[in-house]
């Protein structure tokens, strides 16, 4: 830039034809003063005459003028210090000037009550501090690195899924998945510790047995429970379900073997109904009606005696089962009524209790009993891909099926060694019971491999550490795939990596638009969208059920649903990412639609439909966002607020200062009378400690405070008119959702670039350091000339050198057994 290589000139800008008011050169002495308190930028008699002048000031003057006047080494805000930081060295201090540009581009610095600099002189401060940087970063370019990646439980079902058509939850076996940097396939919170290889090797015994059956089963219970948070009212029909038929459980099953199994049914709420006729159903087929009666006969009694089934003739594999409540009549219902009637409602325990109508609590399904042997299904077609007809059959048949089992599961061609090893333990299932089961024990093997478990990637030979080289093509699949799909490489993707094309950055580039227009693309929305935007805080907000009586888990899925939905359709019609904000339509069923008050929308399906008003406008409309920041029994402008700054924005408030008091202290006025959100937010934020982070969240969050708890439009609080009306940050004044966003989309650059961070960080399975950004910025700016696509992020982020690219790292122990064991099958 002009001023920093010119060391202290200074660059003339034309304010009239920019059409730029003066700040502080409006007459010929103003500018004068304006200009002897800048030292450097030239003698004060050079501008006496041209009060249409702007000067634009030494960016160092800015920093240590005022950016020290909070960032110094006795108040350290932000616990930074800019006393020694100098603009013209940024890119040795690269981290530090990271942290500066981050705030800059949003416009948060210098903070609201603060005498501000020109604009001009900010945006040539934050434009020096960026070239300087990226220009370094181009010079020695960090791809950065991370340890191994395992698959985390939903990577887990999906792999197994993919592998043997079987449907499975890892929460059986798996422990909770840590989340760090808001995803959960971070791999350095990914740690492996002797209990989850206990968890992996105990899930591989069991998913071998269920895909290949088990004719020696033992008789078991299985109970499946339904959440007390789901209704189950007339008109709620679970998917899966025979129609005619409403609330209830649909469950994948897997039954081990032919035999005779019991399906037992418990059941809570209800108060209304002496009985009730409920359908069994397998595949689709009823296989039970079952008839019970509500114990007791006081009208306060909610229990119900439990009831099940004579034992039913069930052939082996994973089929659906459901059990569903027959559907009595269409219409109001008492709980209409009297919706409080069950005691947990009024409890607050959740909105699912509040119905008079029975719900089906537990599912408990009993056997194989009396088995007879294992019938054929698609999971065992799909792994006997052949069958001996001879015993000199069994070992090239055998060898055949686990060369196929394995190189998908190693998501990797295979060495004729390491096929040998899993005839090993193919031959240790023979002697125990034929080939069947020599088999069973070998995809036992597969599935407790750490190639399967583990997403390892080679380094090649001679790498140092902190060298940087190019992932091989079989690694670089996986790496594309997990992130478009969630799931392993596909065959055609498998095929061009094994043929070395993927280098190519055309063939890349190809992959990757072929895989976002498959419809398995979905991941990117069930799975990144979610994470990022933290829907599954969703399921832990309640609201209370005395206030929102409406409310339940159906809901909140239809919620999560309609963002999920509303992303997919950026990237199945390749829309610009800002449409994400400022989109004036929307993804609802006749059950949200009804709770939003939109009309003209029936059935269970989910439509697209234009917003009716000016309420709502992109994601802020949501119901999911705006209940997961919202507390039980009232909305928080301050929650909402922070989630604004630091989802999407990327720049969230530092904690509150020890000692401040709740929220909720501040209750109720000295004349007893309710307070609203708004004057209680006030008095909270009286405190000098609290009024400098509560002037960036709360005009934010008060201008969503139309919205209620659940997501619903409203006008008053407590009796009394909302005022919702705020100051931007910036200055701007907003009162209403749009007027947020408009003045969000007046700075995109924070939202596309913290966009881009996240999208790096899923696609790595690394959070993204400050030596990334140069490269997040020339994403986005790349994609301009493309209004921001989502094709256009999502392949720069694909293309880059971080993800086709790793820097070597210190070999942890795990990796270095598992490239000892491959060196050795190797030799063998």
């Amino acid at each position: 830039m002009a001023s920093r290589t010119l060391g202290g000139a200074f660059a003339v800008v034309l304010a009239a034809a920019a059409g730029l008011a003066a700040q502080d050169a409006q007459t010929p002495e103003a500018t004068v003063a304006w200009a002897a308190d800048r030292p450097g930028v030239g003698s004060a008699a050079d501008f006496r005459h041209a009060p249409f002048l702007r000067v634009a000031a030494d960016p160092n003057d800015i920093v240590q003028g005022v950016c020290t006047n909070c960032h110094n080494s006795r108040r350290l805000a932000g616990n930074l210090t800019l006393e020694s930081f100098d603009v013209d060295t940024a890119d040795a201090q690269a981290e530090t000037a990271e942290k500066m540009i981050r705030k800059l581009r949003a416009g948060m610095m210098p903070p609201p009550g603060v005498r501000r600099p020109p604009e001009e002189e900010l945006l040539e401060l934050v434009e020096t501090l960026e070239t300087l940087v990226d220009d370094a970063a181009a010079r020695n370019p960090n791809p950065g690195g991370r340890t191994f990646q395992r698959l985390n439980r939903p990577e887990y079902e999906r792999a197994i899924r993919d592998l043997l058509g079987l449907e499975v939850d890892a929460g059986k076996w798996l422990p909770n998945d840590q989340m760090s940097a808001n995803f959960d396939n971070i791999a350095d919170v990914q740690a492996l510790s002797p209990t989850l290889l206990d968890a992996y090797l105990n899930a591989a015994a069991e998913i071998s047995r269920m895909a290949v059956g088990d004719r020696n089963a033992p008789a078991v219970n299985t109970t499946y429970k339904n959440s007390q948070y789901v209704s189950q009212h007339p008109w709620d029909h679970v998917e899966g379900a025979p129609f005619g038929t409403r609330g209830g459980m649909v469950v994948e099953h897997t039954f081990p073997a032919d035999g005779e199994y019991t399906f037992s049914l418990v059941f809570t709420s209800g108060a209304n109904s002496r009985m009730e006729d409920v359908d069994i159903s397998i595949d689709g087929e009823r296989v039970a009606l079952l008839h019970y009666t509500r114990r007791g006969g006081g009208a306060d009694d909610r229990g119900f005696t439990p009831v099940g089934t004579e034992p039913i003739f069930v052939r082996a594999g994973q089929r659906r089962v459901s059990a569903a409540f027959i559907r009595r009549q269409e219409g109001p219902y008492e709980d209409l009524i009297r919706p409080h009637a069950w005691s947990n409602a009024g409890g607050g325990s959740g909105g699912g209790g509040i119905t008079t109508l029975p719900h089906l609590q537990d599912v408990i399904i009993g056997g194989p009993h009396n088995p007879t042997g294992v019938s054929e299904s698609p999971v065992r077609q799909r792994i006997f891909t052949c069958r001996p007809t001879s015993p000199d059959e069994e070992r090239p048949c055998a060898r055949g099926i686990l060369t196929d089992l394995a190189r998908s599961a190693y998501r990797r061609p295979l060495e004729p060694s390491e096929v040998d090893g899993l005839m090993t333990f193919y031959d240790m299932g023979v002697a125990q019971g034929g080939f069947e089961i020599g088999v069973r024990l070998a995809l036992e093997a597969i599935l407790a491999s750490p190639f399967f478990v583990l997403r390892l990637e080679r380094e090649p030979a001679g790498v140092a550490s902190g060298e940087a080289y190019e992932l091989e093509d079989v690694d670089l699949a996986s790496r594309l795939s997990f992130f478009l799909w969630g799931l392993p490489p596909d065959e055609e993707l498998r095929a061009a990596a094994v043929e070395g094309l993927l280098s190519s950055p055309d063939e890349l580039e190809r992959q990757a638009r072929r895989m976002l227009a498959d419809p398995r693309s979905e991941a990117l929305s069930s799975r990144f969208v979610s994470q990022w935007l933290r829907l599954q805080d969703l399921y832990k907000v309640r609201p209370d059920p005395n206030f929102y009586p409406n409310f339940d888990e159906n809901l909140a899925d239809a919620m999560k649903r309609e963002t999920e939905l509303l992303f997919q359709s950026l990237i199945r019609e390749d829309r610009s990412l800002l449409d994400f904000f400022r989109a004036d339509y929307t993804f609802v069923n006749e059950r949200l639609a009804h709770h939003y008050g939109f009309e003209d929308v029936a059935g269970r399906d989910f439509q697209r439909v234009t917003y009716p008003n000016e309420e709502r406008v992109g994601v802020l409309g949501h119901g999911s966002v705006l209940v997961l920041t919202s507390l039980a029994n009232r909305t928080s402008p301050v929650l909402r607020g922070k989630w604004v700054m630091e989802v999407l924005l990327g720049t969230p408030p530092p904690p509150p200062p020890p000692g401040v008091p709740d929220l909720e202290e501040t209750e109720e006025s000295k004349d007893g009378r309710l307070l609203t959100t708004r004057e209680r937010m006030e008095m909270h934020r009286a405190s000098p400690a609290c009024r400098s982070c509560h002037r960036f969240m709360d005009p934010i969050g008060l201008a969503l405070d139309n919205f209620d708890v659940t997501g619903k439009w409203r006008l008053r609080e407590n009796g009394l008119p909302l005022d919702t009306r705020g100051d931007f940050y910036d200055g701007t004044p907003v009162q209403t959702p749009p007027e947020l966003v408009d003045a969000l989309l007046k700075r995109p650059l924070p939202l596309l670039r913290n966009f881009t961070e996240n999208l790096a960080a899923y696609a790595l399975g690394r959070r993204v350091e400050y030596y990334d950004q140069p490269w997040i910025r020339s994403i986005v700016s790349e994609a301009e000339a493309d209004d921001y696509r989502l094709s256009s992020l999502i392949m720069g982020v694909v293309q880059g050198d971080a993800f086709r690219m790793k820097r070597a790292m210190p070999v942890t122990t795990v990796e270095e057994e598992a490239t000892n064991e491959e060196t050795s099958e190797d030799r063998r």
